[in-house]
């Protein structure tokens, strides 16, 4: 085997050997290349090179198809995770309106009431100071009654002082006095 692989060396590195002529010549180039390239595929096949680069192209290409089948696996996990946040995105674009919705109506009805009790509150306020002003009138109006009684009982009495003698005074007062023991008694 080793003098096989000197020979195919020793043809192949010898180009001064390639000539014309004959095909099946040492001298013809053409020939000394097919023998070379022949004991190179022979020496490849003793040695089991192609089965094991067969062998070596099997494994990378089940690797590959393992990568494959991992990146495709990792893409629809993607796209269900991309999905999925699709959706929670959509679940809380609602629930941030109906947020803003609430929030809306309970600030309507907060307004509303606001108002309701701004309302009650002036009615109330006006209610107050409508009493204010009816107890204010009660109190001028009495003032004022009190005051015209006194000025009759003035001006009576001076009527009364300026028509009444002395005797008469005395009968008068001794009969009140005697009106007002009756009544006590």
């Amino acid at each position: 085997m080793t003098r096989i692989i000197a020979l195919a060396l020793t043809l192949a590195a010898g180009p001064a050997l390639a000539a014309d002529g004959p095909f099946f010549s040492l001298h013809n180039t053409n020939f000394v290349v097919l023998l070379a390239f022949l004991l190179f595929v022979a020496i490849l096949v003793y040695f089991k090179v192609p089965g094991i680069l067969g062998g070596m192209l099997d494994k990378r290409a089940d690797g590959i198809r393992t990568e494959l089948a991992e990146a495709k696996a990792l893409r629809e996990e993607a796209q269900a995770l991309l999905a999925s946040y699709k959706r929670k995105q959509d679940e809380m674009a609602e629930q941030a309106q109906k947020i803003v919705e609430t929030a809306r109506k309970e600030a309507k009805a907060a307004a509303a009431k606001g108002k309701a009790d701004l309302d009650v509150s002036i009615a109330r306020r006006l209610a107050a100071a409508e009493e204010q002003i009816a107890a204010a009138e009660k109190q001028a109006v009495k003032e004022v009654r009190d005051e015209a009684v006194n000025v009759a009982v003035a001006a009576a009495g001076e009527v009364i002082a300026k028509q009444m003698d002395p005797a008469r005074a005395d009968a008068m007062f001794d009969d009140a006095l005697g009106q007002v023991q009756s009544k006590l008694h």
